[in-house]
């Protein structure tokens, strides 16, 4: 009752960041009864419903990693004194994120189960025909407790997720990380993982796109995760080299501020350039994608586009004390926007050599 309370007096930015998280919610309930209702319409191909399951998985893992990260951008607008005031110190406030992150995610989860049962037409009558049957399972019921376990999955995550991110947080470092040798690690052992598996029986791709190897799957996951870690110690060091040799105004505000804020935006900006290079690799232009990988693909955009947008407004609102001292001893407004620029420009000319270079080496297996 109090996260729904702390919900409906959020503001109205916070109200659309929390409205986005359900509709990711909702987007992966309806791939996740999509292929329960698949499976029902095929008896006999029960490996090939796994496969759909398995490959529900990234969507998953991306809404609930928006939750998250609506969830850890919420606690800092909260009214610490009136929570302190009922009993809620810090595990109350991350109790209160985890309850806000899974009702969200649950209304998402159940608003894919009404849009599923009219597209079935089981609430008017009158089914919708733009898919195949075999994705809606017409006039075969969906088993309760398989459709109640898939819808459950997001929000279990999300509000598990939300409690460990909270509880885990520490007050901001900005010294260097050491996690870009274990990244770079990562991403060798992962594309090396790729190139050679073994060319015979492998996973089904959505769309007919063809199929992957089991092995170089487990080397996708790998690079993922090695982007992923090197990202902040990459950023930190595209601004220790900035900053170096007797820098201007403009480099030395860029170097000094992408050092600074190197733990931010390094693991939102390596999981973008893993997204990026996954569906460069994937996507050759001679396939059209099919309606549920269509809108698998947007949704995981959508997604991962939303989470490094916020990681970025996190960012800039911690920028806002410097901003106003720097014009307080007469910075010239120029000078700032033409770091910003700059710190763009040396992200942006990191970021897509690095993309695709990764993409180039993950289409061999």
């Amino acid at each position: 009752m109090l996260s729904l309370r702390v919900l409906r007096g959020s503001g109205a930015r916070a109200a659309g960041r929390w409205l986005l998280v359900a509709a990711a919610s909702a987007g992966t309930g309806l791939l996740l009864l999509s292929s329960l209702a698949w499976g029902l319409a095929h008896p006999g191909g029960a490996g090939h419903a796994v496969v759909r399951l398995v490959w529900c998985v990234v969507p998953a893992v991306v809404t609930v990693q928006l939750a998250v990260a609506v969830a850890r951008a919420q606690p800092a607008r909260w009214p610490r004194l009136g929570l302190s005031a009922v009993g809620l110190g810090r595990a109350g406030v991350v109790a209160v994120a985890a309850a806000s992150a899974a009702l969200v995610c649950a209304a998402g989860s159940a608003l894919a189960l009404l849009v599923f049962l009219q597209l079935r037409g089981d609430v008017t009558g009158t089914a919708w025909h733009g898919v195949g049957p075999g994705l809606l399972a017409r006039g075969r019921s969906l088993p309760p407790a398989g459709a109640a376990t898939l819808l459950a999955l997001v929000p279990v995550a999300a509000a598990a997720a939300t409690t460990v991110a909270l509880r885990e947080e520490r007050p901001a470092r900005h010294d260097a990380p050491g996690t870009l040798p274990w990244g770079v690690s990562l991403v060798a052992v992962g594309l090396a993982l790729q190139v050679g598996a073994p060319r015979g029986h492998g996973m089904p791709l959505p769309s007919g796109l063809g199929s992957i190897p089991p092995l170089a799957l487990a080397g996708w996951v790998v690079t993922a995760a090695g982007l992923v870690l090197a990202g902040p110690g990459t950023v930190h060091l595209c601004g220790r080299l900035l900053a170096a040799y007797r820098p201007g105004a403009v480099r030395l505000l860029a170097g000094r501020a992408m050092q600074h804020e190197a733990r931010g935006i390094g693991s939102p900006l390596g999981l973008l350039t893993a997204t990026a290079a996954a569906a460069a690799a994937a996507w050759d232009g001679a396939h059209r994608l099919g309606p549920v990988t269509s809108f698998a693909a947007a949704l995981i955009a959508v997604c991962v586009l939303a989470t490094s947008a916020l990681t970025l407004g996190a960012t800039r609102d911690a920028r806002a004390e410097p901003r106003a001292a720097l014009q307080a001893v007469a910075a010239s407004p120029a000078v700032l926007r033409a770091a910003v620029a700059l710190r763009a420009a040396v992200l942006l000319a990191v970021v897509v050599p690095v993309t695709a270079l990764v993409a180039a080496l993950s289409t061999y297996p």
